[in-house]
């Protein structure tokens, strides 16, 4: 299980020596990016990302389960989920890193 995580702001902070934009906009336009994909999801459209993957919508269906408290058995309804499939190019990229 990887102990490093990357954060909004560590990715502001490696695309500002690229570009000649303020972090502050750079940041900005992150969090459009990501306004949009939500808006994308939660309209029920596919987002594809050529050379990362594809998010999406998909049904979980419901189910008998337990309150981990209680003990209790609840019915869980059907509901949706945030799916991520990555593309071929990420797929063949991270194949080794853990082998």
């Amino acid at each position: 299980m990887p102990d490093q995580k990357l954060s909004k702001a560590e990715i502001v902070e490696a695309i500002h020596p690229l570009v000649k934009v303020s972090k502050k906009n750079i940041h900005r336009v992150v969090d459009l990016f990501f306004e949009q994909i939500k808006a994308g999801l939660l309209a029920d459209r596919i987002i594809e990302l050529r050379g990362l993957g594809t998010f999406e919508i998909r049904t979980r269906r419901g189910r008998k389960a337990r309150n981990p408290k209680t003990g209790d058995a609840v019915i869980v309804c059907d509901h949706g989920v945030a799916h991520f499939r990555p593309g071929r190019e990420l797929k063949q990229k991270v194949w080794n890193l853990r082998g």
